[in-house]
């Protein structure tokens, strides 16, 4: 983004004199804030002393209602899977995922496809499996047993904050970043979307259903972001930084 030339205009524009040959001239000198957990990052000496980790700034207020046939629900385990919007209008991805849970009898899925499909578009699926364009993914991630992800920052901070593992499939961005944590941390099983069948896919998910292991570091993780409590220390570090508190505890 530093190269882009209409990045360029606008701080000129805007009269910032930015030295475009130091990458990080344009990191603030005041506060990194990172939702990322430091128990989800890799360990690095080399931080700046204003980098601070905190945890996921979500807290489940705010959000938009959506109607969901909980009633549907079978109370067996649930493998819940979304694959951001990158991939909304590909309704192949999602065929090859509900093939591959279809593999795994006495377990259901709840499959959110996006605005750009249809759920009759995804084609035959098993009578257990409920598909929907949105679906209310925090509520869900709290009866899951495993989530399938295309890595997204938001929906795998969600998971762990739940203490749910991932079968993560990153497409683009900092998904393939995210994922290696995953694969580090072992919370749980990463593939390329260009190694993605429903025979591979579901040999993973009976990876990570049956062996504990990535359930159990995913419940690490999770205690570790109870623990911290992310939102309030991103907001108090926002006012640090900016000298809010001292201003407030000074009146």
């Amino acid at each position: 983004m530093l190269s882009n030339d209409g990045v360029k205009a606008y701080a000129r524009d805007a009269g910032f004199k930015v030295d475009w040959e130091n990458p990080g001239f344009t990191y603030s000198k005041i506060a990194w804030l990172t939702q990322t957990p430091r128990e989800f990052d890799f360990e690095n000496s080399h931080w700046p002393s204003q980098f601070h980790h905190t945890g996921p700034f979500h807290d489940g207020k705010g959000r938009e209602e959506i109607k969901f046939p909980w009633e549907r629900l079978t109370g067996e385990p649930l493998i819940y899977a979304s694959m951001g919007t990158i991939l909304n209008g590909q309704p192949e991805i999602f065929r090859t995922i509900a093939a591959a849970v279809a593999k795994h009898k006495g377990t259901q899925l709840v499959l959110s496809i996006g605005d750009q499909l249809q759920p009759e578009q995804i084609g035959p699926v098993p009578s257990n499996a409920i598909i929907v364009k949105r679906a209310p993914q925090l509520e869900l991630l709290k009866l899951a047993s495993v989530c399938i992800t295309h890595s997204g920052l938001n929906t795998v901070l969600e998971s762990l904050a739940q203490g749910v593992p991932q079968v993560a499939i990153p497409v683009t961005f900092d998904q393939p970043g995210i994922a290696a944590r995953i694969a580090h941390h072992k919370t749980g099983v990463v593939m390329s979307l260009d190694k993605l069948t429903a025979a591979h896919l579901s040999s993973l998910l009976d990876e990570v259903l049956n062996d504990m292991t990535y359930r159990d570091n995913a419940r690490q993780i999770q205690k570790a972001i109870v623990k911290t409590n992310g939102l309030s220390v991103a907001a108090d570090l926002v006012e640090q930084s900016l000298g809010v508190a001292t201003v407030a505890g000074a009146i």
